[in-house]
């Protein structure tokens, strides 16, 4: 019966390692042709409105709020927003604000969220103080580089771009949860989205640094109609596609401070993520199991060690091609050489949390219980 059973077993485990080796020469493949794309900077730049919400004071709250006043373009506002005058991160933007007089700049006090989303809910009042038609919305937790705004706005000047999004690299704390979980966002995360740009073109966006105008948030319903979803970002991206306009992934890679976290947060984080992303786009977090290779090549080796053998090799050396092709050569992760060790342990993390991610439709955000549904809206849990 054992015989049996470990017999069945070794069909769709094949199935699985050949199918996650096709997976990394696409991955691989999308590589090359986004670092084949260039961006031209424009001769002539439009002023720009910068949307920063504020939460707190993390560790990298002041570098972040740094780069954007010393951002290298002509003309651009920044307008800040924080919950209340108490807020953490008030002191910090005072302090940078003053630091650089030259550039127009406001803080908006935006008051506790009736919503669950207070990130978009913080945007809908400084999207009404914005004085420019073009706009770019940056997180809290991130850092631009001096060309940011120059790369994102020349790509949305193209004909028919209506959004750019951009990707990032995850910088993480001290901590070995947080180092595991960056490693992971540098390697799949990016994977993942380069690969579904190159066979689907991107009909998604993801919010770390988003460049788009007035006229496109309108025309798919403005933030109300985004307010009550988790994953805001992707929606936005997903109707501006649904309504013909293109949606570019930049060639501006922005650093994403992930936090440094113990073992509790950072679970919590990757179930939030991962039941975020099955009701967002369910079929591609189903398929996400071909970006995950090690798992099911050692469940083969273990049950056919000598003819399942070969397929583990092929699985394990091109999901080292990946890692490296990732990481490395499109993200530039300086840190990944101190990391790589970490790779089993967070094979093993990721399999899990997305295995987990099919059950269960509750998740924790900044403190509080939140219901997700199946439309990947949310509620607070009663």
């Amino acid at each position: 019966m054992i015989f049996s059973f470990s017999y069945l077993l070794l069909i769709p485990l094949a199935g699985l390692v050949i199918g996650s080796i096709a997976y990394c020469f696409l991955a691989i493949l999308a590589a090359i042709r986004y670092r084949r794309t260039g961006v031209k900077h424009l001769q002539e730049f439009p002023p720009v409105s910068v949307l920063r919400p504020m939460a707190g004071d993390r560790d990298n709250t002041e570098a972040g709020l740094r780069a954007v006043f010393e951002q290298d373009y002509p003309a651009f506002e920044v307008i800040l927003g924080a919950p209340s005058p108490e807020d953490a991160a008030v002191p910090i933007a005072r302090r940078i604000m003053a630091a650089h007089p030259n550039t127009p700049s406001r803080l908006i006090f935006t008051g506790d969220s009736p919503y669950p989303n207070r990130k978009v809910w913080q945007l809908r009042a400084l999207w009404e103080q914005a004085s420019h038609e073009t706009i770019v919305m940056a997180d809290s937790d991130i850092r631009w580089a001096p060309d940011c705004l120059k790369t994102v706005v020349s790509e949305l000047e193209q004909p028919g771009v209506g959004l750019v999004t951009c990707p990032y690299r995850a910088t993480a704390g001290a901590s070995w949860w947080s180092r595991m979980e960056a490693l992971g966002l540098n390697v799949d995360f990016i994977s993942g989205m380069l690969t579904a740009r190159m066979l689907n073109g991107m009909d998604y966006a993801i919010g770390c640094t988003i460049a788009t105008r007035k006229p496109e948030i309108d025309a798919i319903g403005g933030w109300q109609e985004v307010q009550p979803y988790l994953s805001e970002d992707f929606v936005i991206g997903n109707r501006m596609h649904g309504l013909g306009r293109t949606v570019i992934l930049s060639r501006a890679v922005i650093e994403h401070y992930i936090g440094n976290e113990g073992m509790r947060a950072s679970w919590s984080h990757r179930l939030r993520w991962a039941r975020g992303s099955r009701r967002s786009r369910p079929a591609g977090y189903v398929g996400e199991v071909f970006t995950k290779p090690t798992i099911p090549a050692l469940a083969l080796w273990l049950l056919a060690p000598t003819w399942g053998g070969p397929l583990v090799v092929a699985a394990l050396v091109m999901r080292l091609a990946v890692v490296w092709t990732a990481a490395v050569w499109v993200l530039a992760d300086t840190e990944f050489k101190w990391r790589w060790w970490l790779l089993p342990a967070e094979d093993v993390c990721s399999f899990a949390t997305w295995v987990l991610g099919f059950f269960g439709n509750k998740l924790k955000w900044r403190g509080h219980t939140l219901i997700i549904g199946r439309d990947g809206t949310i509620r607070t849990s009663s």
